[in-house]
Order: structure tokens, then C-alpha cells, then sequence
């Protein structure tokens, strides 16, 4: 190897193949070993050597290409090629067991860029001298360039292979989410985009400065026949890595190049992704090195810069960056006016019904998700702290990947065989209690609430139901006389004679408060009450339904001991116990998988929807044997889509990575860390009357007195209005319309706990 080579013997070698007298020393190096040398008249080069595993070919073309740029108008920015006595550009140094190759190179003057401040001049230069680069080489061609190499971005999905050796589960999520991207956005446009014969890693540690101007770029170990634009993105990376504004930053180098050697629109739109995709080669490789145990610097150097900017990345929407990038070039906005939506509005209430309600006073055209993070059509990036169906991440890759490949494979009913819908039911079944073990699939949560209502029927031979008063079960026909929430509301029908209101088990203003240990009990007398009058009607109870913490009902735990009590008061009466999970569930409350577990309680049949497909339209009821057989009465039950092959396999990806990234624990530690931050402006702002939750199940209700309780609305709206002009998304529940809902996608993390908390303070202030 060349490691065994020493300065002495190298300056011997110079002597023998070059006619040099020289002095030198040994430099650093990553895949080669270098030499600073030094003759008697002051000349500096710089010596390289490569062990076997380089091919003569290519080094043959880094000498080619720089022979070319030596003759171009940007000469002195690159070293040149000094050739040994017999005219070689490439010496070989022929041994026993091995051959190596020696180059020698005229020194280059300059710092690197690493090592100096960022300036938009020097931005703009570096640009402007890279597009000069790649204009002079339209022309050059080497036969070695057309090689496989991992740092060519346009083989930025071989990274995937190294994904698995990043540990931190945030980590991985994040470089996988930006893989996927790159194979949905760039890769289908690879094939016409422009080639080129490009340098292919202009790092801050190869370009050099002199004097606020780039005064040359070294090292084209990394040289390759790909697509043009990834030298601009390569340059880009490394620029973002050491700004303050990554992206400001970004947009001079763009800007310079352009002037030099024009760009396309397709090729700038696609810079973001590009440039996302550099860096999780970079985290992916260093990340393999690690896990090989490597301990050579130069494998980590760029490791800890590169996942700063990557977390920074996905804050930034891409269309914003787009934009940006197009207005550096000149190229036409992408953004439309802000009375652009009028065709859209006009178009939705002419189509669509006028009662599906529209959020926020001035709309949203959400355009992108990644993770925790919404963007809009106008570049603005949005913090999601509400859309608890997105369970696992907005897009999340594995999901996304699990849907793509089994609909590309076959999507059919469940008339035919198919594993996926006995692995899905064995796997959701593992994380409940041994006697729920029959599944049922649908597509939403209303309609398993539906049916969970059928099947207590059927069981029970009784059509009354006890509710919850202010719950909300779904917007099926039955589902709906299930919820007070809708049929005392505004256009609502009435309480149905079936269906039968208990009181809200609410500590903070209801009858019974958090001060009082037998809350509970008081609470789930009043379900007994409803029992009694039932039998001294001559009736019994088909079933007893309730969300396991309230969501509709003001983000409320249920009082500690109230679900054993009404359980007991229900199966004594013949009755069944559903727990609707459609919103706690699957790790939600952090403390618990299912928000039952909570109460130290087993229903008889659980309601599963929202987060069970993160998005997809998924749902299930899960149930014991004796209810099932009952419902098994000969009439048989069909869906058409309930339990198809593309939605089983959604569901097992969801539960894959619930388990695989710890989100359960999670959303515990980050949710209690959340409540404390809340509790924490509860001291500071009078507004705030109560902080209440699980993990990322949380309610803070605000009131315009703690004496009187009065409900701060419409205070309220006021304060979601101004904190989705800050970013964040949020939204409102209740009874009175006064809590604030926080139900965030479980990867919601502390950085975005701390950002809402800071903003959310400077808006109370105003109250």
C-alpha cells in the first residue's frame, strides 16, 4: 500500500523520474498519499500516489482534463501537469507485488474555503469560476469518466444500502425521507437533463481562496461523465454547510454560474433535491465507515455539518427554493399572486359541498408534506402540530415505499387469498390483549365505528347505546346518532331515542374536579343512572361507547378509575364496552400503546382508524371470538376495499416503524417535555386555564378568568390565526370551541416544541 511510502523515498523517486532536487513533506490524504515538495529555486508541487486499486485510465484522464483547463481562459486556477523524462503524465512504480502510480503537479496558492468566512463576492466568484469550468470542458471527453462512482449524485439511491447503519432513528428517517424525494422529483428527469464531464466535488476543503476570490479548485479524484447541474449542486452543498442563511447563500452561487455558463429552469428546479441528495451520500457514507469501525478523519469531517444542514433543509420549502434559484437566473416565477386562489374558491363552491369547511381565515394550498412539516404553494413552510391521521411523518419513506411496491404488484379484495391480510391481523392482534383476537377491515374510522355498533347488536339483541355527551364517532348515518357533538349542534337532527347521553367525565369544569380522588366513580355513576332507567324501561344496553381520552369533547384523560367503573356497570347489564382509539391510539399517549391501557381496562371490541394507515384510508374493529361468532349470523360481510392487499401492507409499514424508530417512547418523552413548556406558560399568561394529555395527545383550554371559567373565544381563534401566520399549525375542540389541540405526527420533535412554546408566548403576551 502507499502508506509505506516515505518522504524520503519520495523525494528520491522525483529525483530518479523528474530530474527534481526537492525537499519536502508528507500531507494528508483520504485514497491517495500526497507530498509537498519543495525545489532548490522555491517551486512548489505536489506529489500524489495511488495504490493498484486506481486505474491507470483514470488517472490518465485527471491529467487529460487538467492539460485541458491549462489551456483555457481560467488557466491559472487549476495545477498542471508536470510529465516525467520519458514524457509521461503518470508514472508507474512497478514492484514485486504491487504497482503504484506517481503524479507530480505544480502547487496551488490559496486557502482553502473551509478555513474563511463566507462573503456573497466570494459566493458569486465561486459560482462564476465554476461556470467558467464547466463551459471550458463542453467540449472534453475521456473514456474513463464513464464510471460508476458512489459521490455521483445521479447514483444517490445506492445510499438506501447504508441507511440501516445510521442508528439515530430521526437521522435515518430524515436522510431516507430526502432519498425518496430524489426518486420521485429527480430521477424520472436524469435522462434529459444536460451531461457533462464534470469535476464532481467542489468541497470546501478543494476549492482555494485568495483575497475574497477563488483562486483555484484541486483534487479530480472524484471526476465523472453525469449530469452538468450536480457540480453546481456539489459546489452549493458545501457552501449552505458553514452559512447563516443556507439558502441566500446557495442562491449567489447560483447566480455567479449563471452569469458564466447559462442554466436551464429544469436544471435549477431541481437543485434542492440534488443538493439534499449530496448530503445523504455523505451521512450514509460516513455512517458505513462508522459501522466498519473506520477511525481516518477525513471520513467524518463533513458528518456533523451535513445533518445540520439537512435538518435545516427540510424546514426550507422547496418550493421557496425553487423560486429562488429561478430568480437568480432570471427564469419566470413559480409563485403565483396572493388573489390566485379566487379561480380555485370559486371553482370549490361551485363543485364541492359548501359545508366542508375550509381552516383559517385566509386558506392554505398545501402542496407538500415531509415528516412534521407542511409546505404551501407560496413557499412558506409550515409546522404540523395538528394532523394526528399523518401518524408516523407526512411521507414517510417506509410507508411510502410499502404502498408503492405492493400496487405496483396487485391491489384486489379480500375474496382471494393474500398473505398480507392474515400478517397485518397477526401483527396489529400482538399489541392488544390476548382476547380481542378477530379483525374486521374498513376504510374509516366512521364506518368501524359503524360497525362496531352493528356487531353490539347483534351480540346483545338491544339497540340502545350510551354515549358520551359532546362526543364525536364519525359521519356515517350511525355514527352520527352516536354524536352529540353533531346532533346538538348546528343542524343537527336531535338526540336520536336510541342513543343516550352521559356527562362528560371533565375535571376542569365539569361537576367533579381533579381536587376530588373519586372523580371517576362519581363520573361513571351517571352511566349506571342511564342503565337504570333503561331496565326499568324494559330495556337493556347493546353497548357503552367512548374515545379513550376525548378528543372532540376537549382533549380530556379520562378521570383514573371512570372506564372500570362504567365497564363493570355495562357487561353486569349485558352491555359491550367500545373503545374508540380512531385518535389515541398506536402509541399516541406515550405512557401506553392504546389509550385503554391507560384506564388498566379491556373492552370488548376496540375502533381503530386515523393513524392505523397514516393517511391511507384505513380503519379496522377488532373484537373478541364470542361477538364475532355472533355477528357470523349468516348474512355475510363484504367490503370492497376493507382489508386489501395495498392497505395491509400501509398497515404493517406503519406499525414497522412505530416499533423500529421507538415512537411510542417518543412520544412520551417529548410529549411530557411539551406539557411542561405548556405548564410553563400557564404561570406567565392568565390565559391559559388548563394543560392537560398524554404524550402527544394534549389540550390547553383558555378561558378570560380561572374564577368564572368564562371560554377565551374568541381570544382563540385569534391566537391560532396568529400562530399559523408564525408557522404553526393548530387548531381548536370543545365543547365551548376554547382548547387548543395539539396532536402533532409522532416525530414532532423538541426543537419544534420549543419553537411553538417561544412563539406561542410572544402571542399570548398580546392577551
Amino acid at each position: 500500500m502507499y502508506y509505506t511510502f516515505s518522504t524520503t523515498g519520495i523525494i528520491k523517486l522525483v529525483q530518479e523520474y523528474y530530474g527534481l532536487n526537492v525537499t519536502g513533506k508528507e500531507l494528508e490524504g483520504y485514497e491517495e498519499a500526497n507530498f509537498f515538495l519543495e525545489d532548490e529555486n522555491g517551486k512548489k508541487y505536489i506529489c500524489k500516489v495511488a495504490d493498484d486499486t486506481h486505474s491507470p485510465s483514470f488517472l490518465d484522464a485527471q491529467a487529460k482534463i487538467l492539460d485541458k483547463l491549462s489551456r483555457s481562459n481560467i488557466a491559472g486556477h487549476f495545477q498542471q501537469v508536470l510529465k516525467n523524462k520519458k514524457g509521461e503524465a503518470v508514472t508507474p512504480l512497478i514492484f514485486p507485488e504491487e504497482i503504484h502510480y506517481m503524479r507530480l503537479y505544480t502547487w496551488l496558492e490559496g486557502k482553502p474555503m473551509v478555513t474563511v468566512k463566507g462573503t456573497r463576492e466570494l459566493n458569486v466568484s465561486l459560482g462564476n469560476f465554476l461556470g467558467k469550468m464547466d463551459q471550458a470542458l463542453e467540449m472534453f471527453s475521456h473514456p474513463a469518466m464513464h464510471r460508476y462512482i458512489k459521490w455521483d449524485i445521479a447514483q444517490a439511491l445506492d445510499a438506501r444500502a447504508q441507511l440501516p447503519c445510521i442508528k439515530d432513528h430521526e437521522k435515518r428517517r430524515l436522510a431516507a425521507y430526502f432519498l425518496l424525494q430524489f426518486e420521485m422529483e429527480v430521477l424520472p428527469q436524469l435522462s434529459s437533463l444536460r451531461k457533462a464531464y464534470i469535476h464532481n466535488d467542489a468541497n470546501d476543503y478543494n476549492v482555494l481562496v485568495e483575497n475574497n476570490a477563488i483562486s483555484g479548485l484541486i483534487d479530480f479524484g472524484d471526476m465523472v461523465h453525469t449530469t452538468l447541474v450536480n457540480n453546481l449542486a456539489i459546489a452549493c452543498t458545501y457552501v449552505m454547510l458553514q452559512a447563516a442563511d443556507p439558502l441566500q447563500a446557495a442562491v449567489e452561487v447560483v447566480g455567479g454560474y449563471h452569469q458564466a455558463y447559462a442554466l436551464t429552469p429544469e436544471e435549477t428546479d431541481l437543485l434542492y433535491y440534488l443538493i439534499a441528495a449530496r448530503l445523504c451520500i455523505s451521512v450514509t457514507t460516513s455512517a458505513g465507515k462508522a459501522a466498519e469501525g473506520s477511525d481516518n478523519e477525513f471520513h467524518f469531517i463533513t458528518e456533523n455539518g451535513a445533518w445540520q444542514l439537512l435538518f435545516k433543509l427540510i424546514t426550507i420549502n422547496p418550493v421557496a427554493a425553487q423560486q429562488a434559484f429561478r430568480l437568480a437566473c432570471g427564469f419566470p416565477s413559480v409563485i403565483q399572486e396572493d388573489d390566485a386562489y379566487a379561480p380555485l374558491l370559486d371553482n370549490r363552491r361551485a363543485h364541492i359541498g359548501r359545508n366542508l369547511s375550509i381552516s383559517y381565515k385566509k386558506p392554505l394550498k398545501i402542496v407538500r408534506g415531509a415528516l412534521q412539516y407542511l409546505y404551501d404553494d407560496k413557499g412558506r413552510t409550515y409546522i404540523d402540530c395538528v394532523n394526528n391521521p399523518s401518524h408516523v411523518g407526512h411521507c414517510h419513506p417506509t410507508v411510502v415505499k410499502a404502498m408503492q411496491r405492493q400496487i405496483a404488484k396487485l391491489n384486489t379484495n379480500t375474496r382471494y387469498l393474500h398473505d398480507n391480510l392474515v400478517d397485518y391481523a397477526e401483527l396489529l392482534l400482538s399489541t392488544l390483549p390476548s382476547s380481542l383476537e378477530v379483525c374486521y377491515f374498513t376504510n374509516s374510522g366512521s364506518e368501524a365505528n359503524d360497525l362496531a355498533i352493528r356487531m353490539s347488536r347483534h351480540f346483545t339483541k338491544q339497540k340502545d347505546v350510551v354515549v358520551l355527551d359532546h362526543a364525536y364517532h364519525g359521519t356515517s348515518t350511525v355514527a352520527m346518532e352516536l354524536s352529540p357533538y353533531k346532533f346538538d349542534g348546528k343542524g343537527g337532527f336531535g338526540k336520536p331515542e336510541h342513543t343516550h347521553k352521559a356527562l362528560n367525565p371533565d375535571m376542569f369544569r365539569g361537576p367533579y374536579r381533579s381536587d376530588d380522588p373519586q372523580a371517576g366513580e362519581k363520573y361513571a355513576e351517571d352511566v349506571q343512572r342511564i342503565i337504570t332507567g333503561l331496565q326499568q324501561d324494559g330495556k337493556g344496553v347493546a353497548a357503552y361507547i367512548c374515545e379513550t381520552l376525548l378528543g372532540v369533547g376537549g382533549q380530556i384523560p379520562l378521570p383514573p378509575g371512570y372506564l372500570k367503573s362504567v365497564y363493570a356497570a355495562v357487561r353486569a347489564a349485558g352491555g359491550v364496552c367500545i373503545a374508540d382509539e380512531v385518535q389515541v391510539g398506536f402509541g399516541r399517549v406515550g405512557d401506553a400503546f392504546w389509550g385503554f391501557e391507560l384506564q388498566e381496562v379491556t373492552p370488548d371490541i376496540v375502533v381503530l382508524g386515523k393513524p392505523i394507515g397514516n393517511g391511507h384510508p384505513l380503519a379496522a374493529v377488532v373484537t373478541t371470538k364470542a361477538i364475532a361468532d355472533a355477528f357470523n349470523n349468516g348474512m355475510e360481510y363484504f367490503n370492497t376495499f376493507g382489508g386489501n392487499p395495498v392497505s395491509m401492507a400501509t398497515g404493517l409499514a406503519v406499525l414497522q416503524v412505530i416499533k423500529e424508530e421507538g415512537l411510542q417512547e417518543h412520544a412520551r418523552v417529548t410529549g411530557n417535555y411539551f406539557m411542561e413548556g405548556l405548564e410553563k406558560l400557564k404561570a406567565r399568561h392568565a390565559i391559559i386555564g388548563d394543560v392537560r394529555g398524554h404524550g402527544f395527545f394534549i389540550g390547553a383550554e383558555l378561558v378570560r378568568s380561572r374564577e368564572t371559567l368564562e371560554p377565551a373565544v374568541p381570544e382563540i381563534d385569534q391566537i391560532v390565526e396568529a400562530m399559523k401566520e408564525r408557522g404553526f399549525l393548530l387548531s381548536t375542540d370543545g365543547p365551548l370551541h376554547n382548547v387548543l389541540k395539539i396532536k402533532p405526527p409522532m416525530v414532532f420533535n423538541k426543537a419544534n416544541t420549543d419553537a411553538l412554546l417561544a412563539h406561542l408566548d410572544e402571542v399570548l403576551a398580546s392577551f
